[in-house]
């Protein structure tokens, strides 16, 4: 696994936002993806494998969103479960890497609480952006969690249903017009992503059309992704939009997020020399 250097050095200079996925949460050991699913089928009364098998995870959001003409019940069901009383975010070396690491901005496309739950337990200061009304809380040097899929806490902002991810593509929202800005001028380091998650491949195709309707595309700034599995074909369009791929070529898949962020902690902090 080769670390650029270039990173590195952005990183150092805090000229790198962090995007994080649902792959870090699930490192956690909280309820996985399908599970949600099943709890759709359940309150829906469908077999959970026919449900499945009717639709995609947003189709299958949307009916469901239909026919309860509300999303409380299963938000309250993601809270409970996704926030379980036997998770401790202490025994969690990649979030306590995640704070040490000193982003000033992270975007998430995750629902859950447990990067803000890192940022309180080990005492740092940060400000939550969910809707436009949070961007007034800005305050420098203040790390800034900004959650471009909602928050748990505010079910109008969750978009999980096809409806409102179409919503989202249309990228003119004002945590997207923020998000704009932010990528147009700082490195992005995706983690936590697989290629096969249509948020990530959109927003990297959004990324590199920016760029390419600009003037000055000798001025973009990096984009990397950290994968766990090398893919030649994936990671040869991901360079032709402008993202590097850092590949984790060890077999323990399952600590591959922690192993990356030490390695740049330990490079970041210059503790080698």
């Amino acid at each position: 696994m080769e670390i650029p250097e270039e990173l590195i050095e952005e990183i150092r200079e805090k000229k790198v936002i962090l995007f994080i996925g649902a792959g870090v949460s699930e490192l956690l050991g909280s309820a996985p993806w399908g599970k949600l699913i099943d709890e759709m089928a359940l309150e829906l009364g469908y077999d959970r494998d026919v449900f499945k098998s009717m639709g995609n995870h947003l189709e299958l959001a949307e009916f469901y969103n239909i026919r309860k003409n509300s999303m409380e019940s299963l938000i309250n069901w993601m809270n409970i479960n996704w926030h379980n009383s036997n998770i401790k975010i202490q025994d969690s070396n990649v979030h306590k890497l995640i704070v040490d690491l000193d982003f000033q901005i992270i975007y998430t496309t995750n629902y859950d609480r447990w990067i803000e739950k890192a940022f309180e337990y080990y005492n740092k200061e940060y400000t939550k952006i969910v809707t436009m009304d949070d961007l007034v809380n800005i305050k420098e040097n203040v790390t800034e969690i900004i959650k471009l899929h909602g928050d748990l806490n505010e079910e109008n902002s969750i978009v999980l249903t096809e409806s409102s991810y179409f919503e989202r593509l249309n990228f003119e929202s004002p945590l997207d017009i923020r998000l704009k800005g932010d990528i147009l001028g700082k490195s992005i380091l995706f983690i936590g992503y697989s290629l096969n998650d249509i948020n990530i491949r959109y927003l990297l195709y959004k990324l590199n059309d920016l760029w390419q309707c600009s003037k000055n595309r000798s001025c973009r700034p990096k984009s990397y992704i950290f994968l766990l599995n090398k893919n030649s074909v994936q990671q040869e369009i991901l360079e032709n939009r402008g993202v590097e791929t850092i590949i984790y070529d060890r077999d323990d898949k399952q600590n591959g997020i922690q192993n990356f962020l030490k390695e740049l902690w330990i490079k970041v902090n210059d503790f080698e020399k």
